[in-house]
């Protein structure tokens, strides 16, 4: 019988958590705390069409029946055959005894992937340029729940065809009717029994509807519509589109507020729960904005069954690079980390002094320079006027003048919001160490600076008191992306190469419930990036016919490297921002990654990356040409250092739907844990780059 399966090579099998093992002398005694205990059977669910509803009862049942277990809290029997009751240490010691179990793991709450910023938007904001796209694509959005009554969300004429074979329902709540869903939201469930009732916060609704804001972003971020007016704090702040405007959102809130926020997440059960019943209802796209989880677990195996129901399965890799690798390790998962640079960037220059860019979206001011360490209200401490605390500082001091404020200590947002009311012009934030600057939405014009730029500028006004300062917002292209520090990177020796690619996720514009205080914020985290790639996997399966894992495909190999991270940082790169329109796409066969799974080996599926390692010198793809016609293609080996890799054939002619399998071959020195990585590049003789990254780790 199996365990949770971990991601190793050799074997992904692992022991089973001590806690769920461990026997008691109360061996009946259920959990204190109601506590779930997840169990998986052997097996597909019925979207794999082989066995049907009754058959997967019966066999819960009778597993169910032999370890004197009750009713379980929820079954699945869709994505996945398994069920989730609270038991006794006495049952889970029966259960270890059964024949025909796959899994057996403690619930736990794993955490939102994204941080979002009620900011003040206090100048035009550029929206997506894409009146279209999408139409007929349902959006399956498993996180904090949605806002229908937000713009981004309206039932809009133009939205063109409707899904055809959707049949998701609308689940009345508190403060949710069936009446909220609309040809736009066209589905909503919510799931709590996992979370618990009793642990949620008194602010929040027992139903689809999102107190945090968090599932609203990311639904907006994907599908919003198009040109929808911004305004804040009632002013015009421009238009906002999601990437694929005539996508349909279906929205299975898993995710939950607690009394502290720091215990805010999504139990694993609710969120099994939330993906077997959006394979039921026949989503198109499944977006999962929540990281944690180690290995091919029952969240995982819940979303094979959802790849093998035709899904694209979409996975955010998480915000904790320094102690965390990539989540949804599963190849049949498209796992995508964040990118930063592609912000706005705001110029600080000071008269007779230096010129320094930061992170910003300033409107032209100018202003005398203060720090604001030097301007604390009476009673208030120094640091704390240095971080510009709300109340910390002198309004006689600060009064039209422009604010240098420390970063730390509390919210960017909230030191422009402190700046304002104690009636400050502007703001430049400074880092007081190594770390990631912003282009957030302020309550006045702000520059936010790295640390070297920042002590610059604090040097220059503690020498020169009252200089004059004028923020500006630079005219150029964009700073050039990169991956970001704090997204969560792949292990390298994990079975498959993670993250597959990575997208903007610093400072993003999505919507936000009325709840919230605010109609618009911005959110940072590989959340926002992950609604980005289900918006372009929407544009795909708008515009074409495609099965579900040539759409993973496509998106993965239509990325572009950056510089300066490695492929275990950002996979492909960083994805477009329109739908991708190569013509070669690795396919991989529905059973081929239960057969891989079965043999406890995922290195040789067909994933559109390579990870070579423990000795591992040789790996075959297989590329398809998807397009109507014949096409000339030629392969490249490019960005090995310490490697020579050779690939056979470099050259193939293919006539439409003809694939052809080619060779990667790696020599060079064998060092254990030093990578060496580059990607293979497919050209079409009609156009079209088909990257596909390798990291050799053996």
């Amino acid at each position: 019988m199996g365990r949770v399966l971990g991601c190793g090579l050799a074997a992904l099998a692992t022991a089973v958590t001590a806690s769920l093992v461990a026997v008691t002398d109360d061996a009946s005694a259920i959990p204190a705390d109601g506590s779930l205990t997840l169990v998986t059977l052997n097996g597909p669910g019925t979207a794999a069409g082989e066995r049907s509803v009754e058959e997967l009862l019966a066999r819960q049942d009778a597993v169910l029946a032999a370890i004197g277990g009750g009713e379980p809290t929820y079954r699945w029997t869709t994505a996945l055959n398994g069920f989730a009751a609270p038991l006794t240490d006495a049952q889970l010691e029966a259960l270890d005894r059964q024949p025909g179990v796959a899994v057996i793991e403690a619930d736990e709450v794993r955490p939102l992937a994204g941080r979002t910023s009620l900011a003040s938007v206090r100048r035009p904001v550029g929206g997506s340029p894409r009146l279209r796209g999408g139409a007929g694509v349902v959006i399956g959005v498993v996180d904090s729940g949605i806002a229908p009554d937000s713009p981004a969300f309206a039932a809009v004429p133009g939205l063109g065809a409707s899904p055809g074979d959707f049949t998701g329902v609308c689940m009345a709540g508190e403060g949710w009717s069936q009446d909220e869903c609309t040809r736009k939201v066209v589905g909503a469930r919510w799931f709590v029994d996992g979370f618990g009732r009793d642990r949620i916060r008194s602010s929040e609704t027992l139903s689809a509807r999102d107190d945090l804001g968090h599932g609203t972003q990311v639904a907006s971020v994907a599908a919003g519509n198009a040109g929808v007016s911004v305004r804040v704090d009632d002013r015009d702040a421009g238009t906002f589109g999601g990437v694929a405007p005539q996508a349909r959102v279906a929205a299975y809130k898993a995710c939950w507020g607690a009394p502290d926020p720091s215990d805010d997440g999504c139990s694993t059960a609710d969120v099994v729960s939330a993906v077997d019943a959006a394979v039921a209802d026949g989503v198109d796209v499944l977006d999962l904005a929540l990281a944690g989880g180690e290995g091919i677990d029952t969240l995982q195996r819940a979303l094979l069954g959802a790849a093998e129901a035709d899904v694209v399965v979409l996975g955010a890799a998480g915000n904790s690079s320094r102690s965390d690798f990539a989540a949804h390790v599963s190849p049949w998962v498209t796992t995508v980390g964040a990118s930063v640079g592609r912000m706005a960037r705001g110029r600080v220059s000071i008269s007779g002094g230096p010129t320094l860019t930061g992170g910003g979206r300033p409107v032209a001011v100018r202003g005398r320079a203060v720090l604001a360490r030097d301007a604390a209200a009476p009673g208030a401490r120094r640091r704390a006027a240095a971080q510009c605390r709300p109340g910390a500082l002198d309004t006689r001091r600060v009064a039209d003048r422009v604010v240098v404020c420390v970063r730390g200590g509390i919210g960017r947002i909230d030191k422009s919001e402190a700046v304002a009311r104690a009636g400050g012009r502007a703001m430049v934030l400074v880092n007081p160490r190594a770390g990631s600057v912003t282009a957030d939405f302020h309550a006045v014009p702000t520059v936010h600076l790295a640390a070297r730029e920042g002590r610059r500028l604090v040097r220059w006004v503690a020498r020169h008191p009252g200089s004059r300062i004028r923020l500006s917002r630079v005219a150029a292209s964009p700073a050039p992306r990169r991956a970001a520090r704090w997204s969560a990177s792949g292990d390298p020796r994990g079975p498959v190469l993670k993250p597959d690619v990575i997208a903007d996720g610093d400072a993003v514009l999505g919507a936000l419930p009325a709840t919230s205080g605010r109609s618009w914020g911005v959110f940072t985290g590989s959340s926002a990036a992950t609604a980005h790639a289900a918006g372009l996997a929407a544009l795909l399966l708008g515009d074409r016919d495609l099965p579900a894992a040539v759409v993973r495909s496509l998106l993965t190999t239509s990325a572009q490297p950056v510089r300066g991270a490695t492929v275990l940082e950002q996979g492909s790169g960083a994805l477009p921002q329109r739908a991708p329109t190569a013509h070669l796409a690795l396919d991989v066969p529905v059973g081929a990654w239960r057969r891989a799974l079965r043999r406890h080996d995922l290195t040789d599926l067909n994933t559109s990356s390579v990870l070579l390692q423990a000795r591992r010198s040789v790996a075959r793809r297989t590329v398809t040409n998807i397009s109507g016609r014949a096409e000339y293609f030629s392969v490249t080996a490019r960005g090995f250092t310490s490697h020579r890799v050779r690939v056979q054939p470099l050259a193939v002619r293919l006539a439409p739907g003809e694939s052809a399998t080619f060779t990667i071959t790696a020599t060079g020195p064998s060092t254990p844990g030093r990578l060496d990585d580059g990607e293979l590049v497919w050209l079409g003789a009609r156009g079209g780059v088909t990257r596909v990254p390798v990291a050799i780790t053996r």
